[in-house]
C-alpha cells in the first residue's frame, strides 16, 4: 500500500521526520525552483528515487492540485486510534487537546492542523465518521504539520469526551449563544477546545459533554467565521494564557 502526498513544505516534513516511508519523488521537468534544489539535494543524498515528469501527469496525480512541482509516493503513516490516547495523556504535563466535531473539508482539516501545530497541541481527536479524511489535500494545506500532530480517529465521541473529563481535563466548546466570550474563559489547564462544523456548529449531544460554551466576540457585518480561522483565534488565545 502507498499513499500520494503532494508539495515543498509536506515532503519536506516527512522527509525529516520519517525519510524510510519515501517509496519515490516525482519531480516537475524543467521545473527551476530555487526552493526545490536542497530539497531534492537532501532526497538524493538519502538514496531517495527522483523521476522527472511533465505537468500534466504531476496534474492528474494530484488531480489538478498545486503541487509546486514536486509529488511522493510514499508508505502510509501511522494511524491513530483511540486506545493510543491514555499513552499520549500520560506523557504530557498540562494536556492541550483539539476536538474537531463534523469537520468534513479535508482544507479545512489541513488549515486547523497547521494552527493546532503552531500552537503547540498535543493531539487532534475527530470522530470516525463525519470527518475529513487526512488525504494528500489536507496534508499540503498542514505544511507539515500532519507529520507532528497526531490526528485521533475515535468511533464515540462523547464516549472520549467523558474519558477525558475523568482524566481532570476541561472541555471547552465554542458556541455563538455561549454566554461568555474566550476573553472571558481561563484556559491555563489541562484543556480540549471543541470546534464545531462550518455553518452546523457542534452536534447536540457533543454540546452537552462540553463543561463550558464559550464564543468568539464578532463586531462586523459577517456572523461566523471559518472553522480553521475560529480554531487559531481560539487556540491563541489560550496559548496566550498558558504562555
Amino acid at each position: 500500500m502507498s499513499e500520494i502526498i503532494y508539495g515543498i513544505h509536506a515532503v519536506k516534513a516527512l522527509l525529516e521526520r520519517d525519510p524510510q516511508r519515501f517509496l519515490e519523488v516525482f519531480i516537475l521537468k524543467g521545473r527551476d525552483d530555487r526552493r526545490l534544489h536542497p530539497l531534492i539535494a537532501e532526497l538524493e543524498q538519502m538514496g531517495i528515487k527522483i523521476q522527472v515528469a511533465n505537468r500534466q501527469w504531476l496534474d492528474e496525480k494530484v488531480e489538478g492540485a498545486v503541487h509546486q512541482g514536486i509529488v511522493a509516493r510514499v508508505k502510509p503513516g501511522r494511524q491513530y486510534q483511540e486506545n493510543d490516547l491514555p499513552d499520549l495523556l500520560e506523557n504530557v504535563e498540562t494536556p492541550f487537546l483539539l476536538i474537531l466535531d463534523g469537520v468534513t473539508d479535508p482544507h479545512n482539516l489541513g488549515a486547523c492542523l497547521r494552527c493546532a501545530d503552531a500552537a503547540g497541541v498535543h493531539a487532534i481527536i475527530v470522530p470516525r465518521d463525519r470527518s475529513a479524511q487526512l488525504n494528500a489535500t489536507a496534508k499540503k494545506v498542514a505544511s507539515g504539520a500532519a507529520e507532528t500532530v497526531p490526528l485521533i480517529r475515535v468511533t464515540n465521541l462523547a464516549r472520549t469526551m467523558r474519558f477525558l473529563q475523568e482524566q481532570n481535563i476541561w472541555i471547552v466548546g465554542t458556541a455563538g449563544e455561549a454566554d461568555h466570550n474566550l476573553y472571558q474563559s481561563k484556559m491555563t489547564g489541562p484543556m480540549a477546545l471543541v470546534m464545531g462544523a462550518e455553518g452546523e456548529g457542534m452536534r447536540r449531544l457533543t454540546r452537552e459533554h462540553c463543561d463550558e460554551l464559550i464564543s468568539i466576540p464578532m463586531a462586523g457585518s459577517v456572523s461566523s467565521l471559518n472553522v480553521s480561522v475560529a480554531t487559531g483565534i481560539c487556540l491563541f488565545e489560550a496559548v496566550r494564557q498558558r504562555g
